[in-house]
């Protein structure tokens, strides 16, 4: 080979070398670096973050080990499938005194304490009645469904709980605090008239079981945030929720936040009610794979709440023309309401096509269409169907509540009350029969017929619904009479939820591999030299 053709050779070598370098080489910067800071700067609308940790400090190496737990968590996924309430995945409905809500009961605090908490999708927080200055009564003997005593959480008698500063980035109430050191305070007022909670937010443990059949790796003790609800008012003086209040909502403050936060089960639950008042509760459930679904919608560009689209309803084989709404799925609301036009045109339809003749009111029951029946047998009543896109239909197969008297069954009513806005909610009442999923991630509603069996034991809930018939399902005196009374618990109280953030941008470096220039000379030399 010629001197001229070696030089050449070189040359193209160097040029390709050139080229790859440009194509798939790229710069690696440290997130901490200063050259990242200034990118960070450059690229904000906001500014750079507040504090920018020196290097060697103890916030540095902390923020690095973070990273490196949330990156960890991305590749192993969830620890558990499910987890549920230490002292069982169970819920229960306990009647009047209660406001006709479903409760569990839940283990808080080291040692623990037990509480009997109200379940809402409504709103986000998690209360308990805590160092009382205005709470509700606590004996058993002023309910008449308890066996024994409700419990006050008390943040000094658990080893395990902290306050949550005002700095701390959940805690809405910083600005009016007076030091960023001083114990947040909390507010909520709920949709029922008068009603709030107020207190401290504290971190406490909250004991939760995967099931699993060994004991010892069953228990997981999750440090959540929950409100110390020192001052409790209106319905939560007078039965609703007097040992407090589990918030199911969107909020980042809310438990089922903090658990997919901390990669123990997916964004995800369900709730499950039967007829009979009983039901289950499963964090991180996504439901099975036949389940119909639809998205959630946002109000005002933001997924403050469970909010669905309903395209139209029908009153058993009859779709109804202007019955398209908006409704919130809220476990924490007894009834279901549709906004007003959307009211007129279900309840006449109904009417319409019942085959009862005498429209009659029965004393303390909020429904105006309620009928009068003369023997035992309850008639033949239409279902209600909501319609979702993609053919997705929520079927309501019994939408009647059954109103005994002394002689037994004496008659029913069609239980659905009109709505004071143009926002509907779809209550604890037309969910019964269905494993209800609320999968946080995806912003879907999966719905499916079961029976509520225990998910830890059967994990697929049967689809055919257990048909029992139920005790009356109401009260019959004045506190039902009307959307603000007991029976109605709050809807749509917190937060608004964290919107999925883009990753930050940073720089990753090319999975190709670059061949360095020096490399490539001596390549070229050996070459040559084999070559002659």
């Amino acid at each position: 080979m010629s001197l001229r053709n070696l030089i050449l050779l070189l040359l193209m070598v160097i040029a390709v070398h050139q080229v790859v370098s440009i194509t798939f080489t790229s710069r690696l910067l440290h997130r901490f670096s200063k050259d990242m800071k200034a990118f960070r700067v450059s690229g904000s609308t906001t500014g750079v973050r507040a504090s920018w940790p020196e290097k060697g400090s103890m916030e540095y190496y902390q923020e690095l080990v973070s990273g490196d737990f949330q990156r960890q968590k991305m590749k192993l996924g969830s620890r558990f499938q499910w987890l549920f309430p230490s002292e069982g995945s169970k819920t229960i409905e306990l009647g009047n005194d209660f406001g006709w809500l479903h409760y569990t009961w839940i283990d808080i605090g080291t040692p623990s304490v037990s509480f009997l908490v109200a379940l809402d999708a409504g709103s986000d927080l998690l209360w308990v009645p805590c160092d009382c200055i205005q709470c509700a009564p606590l004996s058993a003997s002023y309910y008449g469904s308890l066996d024994k005593d409700l419990n006050e959480y008390r943040p000094s008698k658990s080893s395990t709980s902290k306050h949550i500063s005002c700095s701390h980035n959940l805690c809405d109430s910083g600005q009016s605090c007076q030091s960023p050191k001083q114990s947040c305070p909390y507010v909520i007022d709920y949709t029922t008239e008068n009603t709030s909670s107020s207190g401290l937010l504290i971190q406490d443990v909250l004991h939760l079981s995967s099931g699993c059949e060994n004991s010892s790796n069953c228990t997981i003790q999750a440090p959540v945030i929950l409100g110390c609800g020192m001052k409790q008012s209106g319905g939560y003086l007078s039965g609703v929720a007097p040992d407090g209040l589990f918030g199911l909502g969107l909020g980042e403050i809310s438990v089922l936040s903090s658990l997919a936060k901390e990669g123990l089960v997916p964004n995800s639950f369900s709730l499950c009610f039967n007829e009979d008042g009983s039901g289950r509760i499963f964090f991180g459930d996504e439901g099975p794979a036949s389940q119909q679904m639809t998205s959630f919608v946002p109000l005002d560009e933001k997924y403050e709440a469970y909010i669905v689209g309903v395209e139209a309803c029908c009153i058993g084989n009859s779709c109804l023309k202007q019955t398209s709404f908006k409704a919130l799925i809220d476990s924490g609301t007894s009834f279901t309401y549709l906004p007003e036009e959307a009211y007129e045109n279900i309840v006449m339809e109904f009417d319409k096509r019942l085959n009862v003749t005498s429209t009659v009111s029965f004393k303390g029951y909020p429904w105006k269409y309620c009928y009068k029946i003369s023997t035992d047998a309850m008639p033949k009543v239409p279902s209600v169907t909501l319609l979702f896109p993609l053919n997705n239909s929520f079927v309501v197969h019994d939408p009647v509540f059954p109103i005994y008297g002394d002689q037994g069954l004496a008659g029913f009513c069609f239980s659905i009350l009109p709505a004071d806005g143009d926002i509907g909610i779809l209550g604890q009442n037309y969910m019964t029969g269905y494993r209800m999923v609320f999968d946080r991630d995806n912003l879907k509603l999966g719905w499916s017929r079961a029976n509520c069996q225990d998910l830890s034991n059967d994990k697929e809930m049967p689809i055919a619904p257990a048909k029992e018939t139920p005790p009356n399902p109401l009260p019959a005196n004045e506190q039902q009479s009307a959307p603000g009374g007991h029976a109605v618990a709050p809807a749509i109280a917190g937060r608004a939820p964290s919107k999925p953030s883009a990753a930050a941008p940073c720089i990753i470096p090319s999975s190709f591999y670059s061949i360095r220039l020096p490399h490539l000379i001596l390549l070229v030399l050996c070459l040559v030299s084999t070559c002659v």
